[in-house]
């Protein structure tokens, strides 16, 4: 067996659960498209469902099969991956996006970010690495290659410019919050503050709601900025 079929088995989600990890590709060059299919059929406990060569088929077929995962690729003919990222979460907010893609410039990171991707890889990334972010995001958590998780650090670097609304959330959210920038997941949260799953996820509910977002990295991001600000205080409340 080559290296890239040891490190498929390996990483690959756990192929003994009950249920398969259900994936979507959405990729406009063919052999990228192939390979990416190829190397997902051969990974246990995973199931490529659709394979897609733009945003437009993507919307037409995504939606039915509700896959659990999807790799985006940015750069699509038509509507970009992004903008099809946006119509994917509105249609199905509970899906999961990696973006898998060449673009590395913070423009596009944030873009897709915002758009409600909850991963970004770069398309050099091996077999390995792109099945260990599928398990990374089924499990709660956003996975990011190191050369993009440093590009998000600098940009909070630089302060942010006024306060915002995470000085509306509660001493408890702002406590979840920050256990979830810590890449915890929600079992892991309610253990650690010793309250409920289902408490944790009330709470997630009413940070996107109060943030005005639609998905936990950007729930993540926009208090890491605005917790850069001097500007902002973020009072305690009731919890």
């Amino acid at each position: 067996m080559n290296t890239d079929a040891q490190e498929v088995q390996r990483l690959a989600p756990d192929a003994r659960q009950d249920a398969m990890t259900t994936v979507a590709l959405v990729e406009d060059s063919a052999p990228m498209r192939r390979n990416l299919e190829r190397m997902l059929r051969r990974a246990p406990g995973v199931r490529c469902v659709a394979a897609c060569a733009t945003a437009e088929a993507a919307l037409e077929q995504i939606p039915a099969l509700k896959p659990d995962v999807v790799l985006m690729d940015i750069n699509l003919p038509g509507a970009s991956g992004i903008e099809c990222t946006a119509r994917l979460k509105l249609q199905l907010p509970d899906i999961q996006v990696i973006m898998l893609t060449v673009y590395e410039d913070t423009a596009s990171i944030f873009s897709a970010l915002k758009a409600g991707a909850c991963g970004y890889l770069l398309k050099r990334s091996s077999p390995g690495e792109i099945l260990e972010a599928l398990t990374t995001i089924q499990s709660g958590g956003a996975p990011m290659t190191s050369e993009i998780a440093r590009k998000i650090v600098m940009t909070f670097q630089s302060p942010a410019s006024s306060a915002g609304d995470a000085a509306t959330l509660s001493a408890r959210e702002q406590e979840i919050l920050d256990l979830l920038s810590q890449g915890k997941v929600s079992k892991e949260i309610a253990d650690q503050l010793d309250i409920s799953y289902h408490t944790v996820r009330v709470h997630t509910k009413h940070i996107y709601e109060k943030l005005h977002v639609r998905s936990r990295s950007e729930a993540v991001l926009k208090f890491m900025a605005e917790k850069k600000s001097p500007a902002t205080q973020v009072t305690d409340r009731k919890r």
